[in-house]
């Protein structure tokens, strides 16, 4: 069979290669595995706007002698098929490239080791000029203005990454590009940043200040829930899964709270969270598995698995993305099911209160034919009064308002603001103190008797101020 070499131009497949779909954060996050792959305990940041928008990243790694910066800078170094070691985050060996050229159209890499340094570089434009992947040997000269290549020779190792000719992000959204980076680093990293018995805590900074490790299910609370560890065995494998239930917005600060809304907020940050080595790969998804509702947003679940299962949940290059296998799929159904069960306790349990019997309260639940409602207490003593002292045409008017009020309660806007700002809505505060004070003068001026003022004791107004009625009834 007669075959013909028909190379790819070369020019078009860098701009296929830039379009992958990283976005900023998680391109920087994947470039941060290879030192953490290369064991180093310090991972330093800088991103500069001036002359030129400038990013680096160094490592106090092990570092790369120069054949091994150059099999690094190779675009499909590893076969991802290959055993790897158990410290390795990457898989395709793509990651480092086309992060990189996702964001910048120069790419250095200078690595020590052995008391050498070695340097690298892809520059994009050339590459695209010249036709010819071309990788460069920059000079010492252009490499000693670079920033922190001064910290990298007085280390005895280490790797720094400089990207150059940045497009991913501009000038004017530094600011923000950088808070959302160190929010995104304290979550993905947030077991490397807080470390384990095992394990020696990592520090990363940017920009010199160092990030504090975000760890998504709030285990140092004590309202926090941690269900019973589940062990699934696949093959040869063991995946573990921990579910929590975090706090109910009443335990927890107005900051706590909307701190661990996450950027997302809690009904899209329920769900599963798929750890692989230590570092989270993705969070706030069902899998398809589950539908996310209100009354599940407290439910998150901890998924830990091995870099040699990622052929069980199709792991993309970015590290973004991941489905479980179908022999999966119905182990994780039944811990669903039992963690939702328990996660929707602390709103149906609170939904149960308004049947409480020992207060009068404005408002019931009650049966309507095939489902429920809410209704005004018919039998509430100020309705009782107020109705006494009206014409019978006016007491039609009010009923009339009054089923109206019922009728169009807008539960789906309550929802929504409680979803979403449960510490804004301050309800009772319509009813100072002075109002309550006002309305038992006029009610005792009423001349009420004693069986009405017990019942009015009951109630949510008078309940906690029964100071008022000074005639002793209880």
């Amino acid at each position: 069979m007669k075959k013909e070499i028909v190379s790819p131009n070369v020019r078009n497949f860098i701009m296929s290669l830039r379009d992958v779909g990283y976005t900023f954060d998680v391109a920087v996050a994947d470039v941060l595995d290879n030192s953490i792959a290369a064991e180093a305990s310090e991972i330093h940041i800088h991103m500069l706007p001036e002359p030129d928008l400038i990013f680096c990243m160094l490592d106090n790694g092990n570092g790369m002698s120069n054949k091994d910066l150059v099999e690094a800078m190779r675009l499909g170094t590893k076969n991802p098929n290959d055993t790897r070691s158990k410290l390795d985050l990457g898989r395709f060996g793509l990651g480092l490239k086309t992060a990189s050229f996702s964001q910048c159209t120069k790419l250095t890499v200078i690595s020590k080791k052995s008391n050498k340094i070695s340097a690298k570089q892809w520059d994009l434009n050339y590459i695209a000029k010249e036709d010819e992947w071309a990788l460069l040997t920059p000079t010492l000269r252009q490499l000693n203005h670079l920033p922190l290549f001064k910290q990298l020779k007085a280390q005895e190792s280490g790797t720094l990454i400089v990207w150059q000719l940045i497009d991913g992000v501009s000038k004017d959204d530094l600011s923000s590009t950088i808070s959302g980076l160190r929010k995104h680093l304290s979550l993905v990293f947030h077991q490397f940043l807080e470390g384990a018995p095992k394990y020696k805590a990592i520090t990363i900074t940017i920009n010199n200040n160092p990030l504090k490790p975000f760890n998504p299910f709030n285990t140092s609370h004590p309202a926090t829930q941690q269900l019973a560890i589940e062990k699934l065995k696949i093959n040869k494998s063991t995946i573990i899964v921990q579910p929590y239930i975090l706090p109910h917005h009443s335990k927890l600060s107005q900051q706590e709270y909307e701190q661990y809304a996450t950027e997302d907020g809690y009904i899209k940050s329920q769900g599963f969270y798929l750890y692989r080595a230590r570092r989270l790969l993705i969070y706030g998804t069902w899998w398809g598995l589950h539908r996310a509702n209100d009354a599940h947003k407290l439910v998150r679940i901890k998924v830990d698995i091995t870099n040699e299962q990622d052929k069980l949940w199709d792991i993309d290059i970015k590290k973004s993305t991941a489905s479980p296998a179908p022999e999966i799929k119905n182990d994780l159904k039944n811990i669903i099911r039992q963690v939702t069960e328990k996660g929707s306790r602390p709103y149906t349990g609170r939904g149960r209160k308004i049947e409480d019997k020992t207060t009068t309260k404005f408002w019931e639940l009650v049966p309507h034919d095939s489902g429920l409602r809410f209704a005004l207490n018919q039998s509430h003593p100020l309705l009782e009064k107020l109705q006494e002292d009206l014409s019978e045409s006016n007491r039609q008017l009010l009923d009339m308002y009054l089923k109206g009020l019922q009728a169009y309660l807008p539960l789906e806007s309550i929802q929504a603001q409680l979803q979403q700002n449960p510490y804004e809505l301050q309800q009772t505060t319509m009813l100072t103190d002075e109002d309550i004070k006002d309305i038992a003068t006029k009610l005792k001026l009423a001349g009420l008797s004693d069986e009405a003022i017990k019942d009015l004791l009951k109630t949510e107004i008078f309940k906690n101020h029964k100071e008022l009625f000074n005639n002793g009834n209880q």
